[in-house]
């Protein structure tokens, strides 16, 4: 599916990744629906993007802030043909610290906005895309793509409800893949390793060292959001990917923390 004239929606798109996939497709001729909780980015997105998007504030964990907001953008923009989720949170604890248990309750945050969030967004996205005329070309209607991670199945010290949530992305790929195939959706994820963003500029420079030095292969450094979002776009494009998770990781191998 050429992005040129279609509709898709970005959700974590206020920073990072997501950011950098609204850019990809504005570039590639498409109007997006950004959706974050962070008001300060979903402003600069506007501002640089102009009238190709709509910036909104929801919370993917929310159904009704979801189901509104992809409503809006079929009466806006007069469909939706792509849906992106990026939205995402990283907090860590281990099992146990110190004679406490993970907090139950950080551990529901991190999988409704990871897993639920994102299955939030598909259910919806796939609601809306239903209703489309297939593409002449591939008799596709519609085009999802989920944020995994190299977490799924190499989480480190801290990591349980993270990788939890990574690894539920993965696992949904392919029934849901399954049951929007009669539609003409394809659902595809993509598990990103390192890249540099806001959460790895926080990390200490000795942690950043170690991981280019011990568990990159090539290119020894951080993957560049440009990157993903290029991939991402190939997705879109390239009608015979579907129900299966592609890593971008430059060959990383993580160790325990």
């Amino acid at each position: 599916m050429k992005p040129e004239g279609k509709v898709a929606v970005v959700t974590g798109a206020g920073s990072g990744l997501g950011l950098a996939t609204c850019k990809a497709l504005v570039q590639a001729g498409a109007r997006v629906l950004c959706l974050d909780i962070n008001e300060a980015g979903l402003q600069s997105v506007a501002q640089s993007l102009g009238r190709s998007v709509i910036p909104r504030k929801v919370d993917v964990s929310e159904e009704d802030g979801v189901r509104d907001a992809i409503d809006f953008v079929v009466a806006a923009f007069g469909g939706l043909h792509i849906a992106i989720n990026c939205a995402g949170v990283v907090d860590a604890a281990k099992t146990i610290s110190r004679d406490v248990p993970f907090p139950i309750q950080l551990w529901k945050k991190v999988i409704d906005i990871n897993l639920t969030g994102t299955f939030n967004v598909v259910r919806f996205a796939a609601l809306a895309m239903e209703k489309n005329k297939p593409d002449e070309t591939t008799g596709e209607r519609g085009v999802i793509v989920n944020t995994s991670s190299g977490a799924a199945w190499q989480g480190q010290v801290g990591q349980a409800a993270y990788s939890a949530s990574k690894a539920g992305i993965m696992g949904l790929t392919l029934p849901v893949a399954r049951d929007l195939a009669p539609l003409g959706i394809r659902v595809v994820s993509v598990a990103p390793g390192m890249f540099n963003t806001a959460m790895a500029a926080n990390l200490p420079g000795k942690v950043l060292d170690a991981i280019k030095d011990r568990m990159l292969l090539f290119p020894s450094r951080m993957g560049f959001p440009e990157e993903f979002a290029a991939l991402v776009c190939h997705i879109v494009e390239n009608s015979y990917l579907n129900a299966t998770t592609i890593t971008i990781d430059g060959g990383a191998r993580m160790s325990a923390r």
